[in-house]
């Protein structure tokens, strides 16, 4: 297949996803149409290297990563991750009624093994699916090390449309609030409704002296390569003591970054690169795909439609008792817990679907930006990049 060509079919997959999601008013995530159509490639005409083919291999996702999550941690301050404890507890009881459920009615239904490799991949990323799959396969289970992969790939049909429900009914009761004058802005959110009008202009702060046509697309770049290669030093460092992910360091060292005045807020964004960055990844995720064949889906339909409606269960148990303590309404608490199913983009990719098609208004979205994209990114890092990560090294051991 011609390179232009595997990209032109790719792209135009993510555009039908994004005109399903726009008809129907978010009600059907894009990430779950184009989901579903690269699935149906897989198994029709596409080529396994397809996304590599159209020009996205995993050297060039790697600094998208790197760049897409420095840049995320910019729209996050120090005050906001402070501000969002409750999020960090409820995303958390998600996760522990994900194990809950799949220890407690899982192991009336499954063996020991099948249970222990399948929530890691449930809980988060790709890493802890990996980690699973190899410790599997070592074991000599080849089955359970392709059903890990299968697992993180397929808890996103689950979690989407889930958390785009939950959003657009949260973001209703927020809307009908800041409509009666009983909410504003959430002054600790991504956009500071107290920043002066020439503040844009003066960022990032450390350069303000420097004349405003020098801040250009490649110095922005520059800034951002460098913090993202700051986090990947620190975990390097770090390795002989404690195994930290290079990506988890780039949200932290985005939100300092931007804190300081190195970087300004979503510089990825003002340098034109955003757009194709997100196209990259979501690519990436996707490629993941390939590996789901019909015949293998046919032999763990069961367990893994089972399992993973029990994990769902439990996180909505536990979020919801954990939520109501914590006086947080249920919908953004089950929102907040789903993030565990699919993480960064989509946590991102989600959360401004729904808030587009909620209002037209650009002040009403602010509002909603403000009050539900912080915890929503917060809960996906914590969970996926995290947490996953940590239950994997453990699970793996008892194989």
């Amino acid at each position: 297949m011609a390179q232009m060509l595997a990209f032109s079919i790719l792209a135009f997959i993510l555009f039908i996803g994004e005109v399903v999601s726009i008809r129907t008013k978010a009600w059907i995530p894009s990430i779950f149409i184009s989901g579903f159509l690269f699935l149906l490639g897989y198994w029709t005409f596409f080529p396994p290297e397809i996304v590599a083919i159209a020009g996205i291999p995993p050297a060039v996702v790697t600094v998208l990563i790197y760049l897409l999550i420095t840049n995320m941690g910019t729209l996050l301050s120090v005050q906001e991750l402070k501000a969002q404890w409750k999020t960090i507890l409820i995303a958390l009881s998600g996760i522990l009624g994900i194990i809950a459920a799949l220890f407690g009615i899982g192991m009336l239904l499954f063996d020991f093994q099948t249970v222990v490799v399948a929530i890691p991949p449930l809980v988060g990323g790709v890493v802890s699916a990996l980690i699973m799959s190899e410790g599997a396969e070592a074991a000599g289970l080849p089955t359970l090390a392709v059903f890990a992969i299968v697992i993180y790939v397929m808890q996103g049909f689950a979690g989407y449309p889930l958390t785009s429900i939950m959003l657009k009914r949260e973001g209703r009761s927020l809307l009908e609030k800041y409509r009666n004058n009983e909410l504003s802005l959430k002054q600790s959110g991504p956009i500071d409704e107290k920043a002066k009008p020439n503040e844009e202009v003066r960022e990032p702060k450390m350069f303000a002296k420097i004349p405003p046509e020098y801040n250009t697309d490649f110095f922005k770049f520059f800034r951002l390569a460098l913090v993202g290669y700051a986090a990947y030093l620190v975990s390097t460092l770090a390795a002989p003591y404690v195994e930290i992910s290079p990506f988890v360091l780039c949200l932290f060292f985005g939100v300092v970054a931007r804190s300081i005045g190195f970087l300004e807020r979503h510089p990825l964004q003002k340098a034109n690169g955003f757009g194709f960055a997100i196209l990259g990844l979501l690519l990436f995720v996707f490629d993941g795909l390939k590996n789901a064949t019909p015949s293998m889906m046919l032999e763990i339909i069961y367990p893994l439609v089972t399992l993973i409606a029990l994990g769902v269960a439990g996180m909505y148990v536990f979020s919801f008792i954990v939520g109501k303590l914590l006086k947080v309404s249920k919908e953004m608490a089950f929102a907040v817990s789903l993030t565990a199913l699919y993480g960064f983009p989509a946590d991102y990719v989600i959360t401004v679907e729904v808030i587009n098609s909620l209002t037209k208004d650009e002040k009403e979205r602010e509002v909603l930006t403000s009050h539900m994209l912080p915890p929503m990114l917060v809960a996906g890092f914590i969970t996926v990049t995290i947490v996953s990560v940590i239950l994997a090294g453990i699970f793996v051991g008892f194989l």
